[in-house]
């Protein structure tokens, strides 16, 4: 509910959306465009430059190996300083590390090395800016609106993914991957300058506390005393390698050999940003009793594009599938941020979004370094059809947790905003884990 002297909110807008909310929906669909076209860019600079499934698979596990190394401190910085600047560094690394990449990429034969280590550098920024912007968006939305907000918020950062994964695959298959790696850099640069005027007033100032690693033990407390915060990012650790191995390594290969190049992958990819915009429209307008039911529910189709990829099905059944799994991780990714937006103190939450994010991609870079030697080992088809039954196991596993099938979402604002600090009026996504 709002107070009596507010002006009742549009019942199409979230509650507040002010000016954080603007700015950080802006900045987030100006790098969406730009890294999900760089992210196909990686893949076939490295078999541009002669790489194979090995090569790739190495380049991409650059990328997530700093993500498991420093998210955790990266959680506990953004609970102590204010989470724009940490985001807005993040930004200029980024944006500095795909400008060289691109740079090497134009000049012609970048060295492997090169390549891993500043997609490593990429992987670095992701690293501190995730739970600052995690916890930045879940501190600026109040009230019963906030499913409504996330669910508005990741419409507009996967309507970006489709835009950037089609402009991606269009312009590899036309141009040198590098233009497309340039373009990402650009787009760094542009967000970070729009988060920099984020106003972070309404965050009340944080307490002195014991240093560092008593911030990551408190964390660490707050995240393990939830049954169902820690299953479900265990299930995640599992299904975000398996799809992560899928979708970085297998499919740009099946792509090239099979379907004809770098434009049918991007519109496959741009496929399953179509299918999470309409999970958005749906959960704008659905708000599940059973939050993490629901959602868990809604990860099994996250199986068919492994699945497609084995047999593989002709562009058009996979981009049918992507379409669905979009649909499908959307659902679960809004239950997802409103659970942790009803049940984490404020103060808390980077920590543990980052002990969440730590978990969900820790075996990435293990599954995509090893996709490589298992696809020698067993075949291609078989390792996907590998990822897929993971997917289906793991995600069956986690339902006996009593707390994900029975946590419910509260029926009033009024409990949400006894545990959450007010917003101010100018208050304000993952996927990926994705991102």
């Amino acid at each position: 509910m709002t107070d009596a002297a507010d002006p009742a909110p549009r019942p199409d807008r979230p509650t507040p959306a002010g000016r954080n909310y603007r700015l950080l929906t802006a900045a987030a669909i100006i790098t969406g465009l730009g890294t999900h076209g760089a992210l196909i860019a990686a893949a076939f600079a490295v078999l541009q430059s002669g790489g194979d499934a090995g090569d790739v698979g190495l380049v991409a596990a650059a990328r997530t190996a700093p993500l498991v190394l420093f998210l955790l401190i990266g959680g506990a910085i953004a609970d102590r300083l204010p989470r724009h600047r940490v985001m807005v560094a993040a930004n200029t690394l980024n944006c500095v590390s795909q400008g060289v990449f691109a740079w090497l990429v134009l000049a012609g034969d970048p060295q492997l090395w090169q390549m891993m280590l500043l997609t490593a550098l990429c992987g670095t920024g992701q690293a501190f800016f995730s739970p600052a912007a995690e916890g930045m968006l879940m501190s600026s939305v109040s009230g019963e609106q906030a499913s409504r907000a996330f669910a508005l918020f990741r419409m507009a950062m996967q309507g970006a993914a489709i835009g950037g994964a089609a402009l991606g695959g269009a312009m590899i298959a036309a141009m040198d991957p590098g233009w497309v790696l340039a373009v990402d850099a650009a787009a760094f640069a542009l967000a970070g300058a729009l988060r920099a005027f984020l106003d972070v007033s309404h965050i009340p100032a944080r307490e002195p506390g014991g240093g560092l690693l008593a911030d990551l033990r408190d964390g660490w407390q707050e995240f393990i005393g939830r049954p169902w915060l820690w299953a479900v990012v265990a299930q995640f650790s599992v299904v975000v390698a398996a799809v992560g191995a899928a979708e970085a390594v297998y499919g740009p290969l099946v792509a090239q050999e099979e379907l004809g190049g770098a434009r049918p992958w991007g519109f496959a990819l741009a496929a399953f940003g179509v299918g999470t915009v309409a999970g958005g429209l749906l959960m704008v307008r659905w708000k599940p009793r059973r939050l993490l039911l629901a959602g868990t529910l809604c990860v099994f189709p996250l199986a068919l594009p492994s699945a497609g990829l084995a047999v593989p099905l002709p562009v058009e059944g996979l981009c049918l599938v992507m379409f669905v799994s979009g649909a499908a991780i959307e659902v679960f990714g809004v239950s997802w941020m409103t659970a942790m937006h009803q049940e984490i103190p404020e103060e808390k939450l980077s920590r543990v979004a980052a002990y969440d994010w730590f978990g969900s991609v820790a075996m990435v870079p293990l599954a995509t370094a090893l996709a490589g030697p298992v696809e020698s080992l067993v075949g291609r088809s078989q390792a996907l059809w590998g990822c897929a039954g993971l997917v289906v196991l793991v995600t069956g596993a986690v339902l006996f947790v009593p707390d994900v099938r029975n946590l419910t979402r509260r029926a009033t604002s009024t409990e949400v905003l006894a545990k959450v600090p007010p917003a101010s009026a100018d208050a304000e996504s993952p996927v990926g884990r994705l991102g």
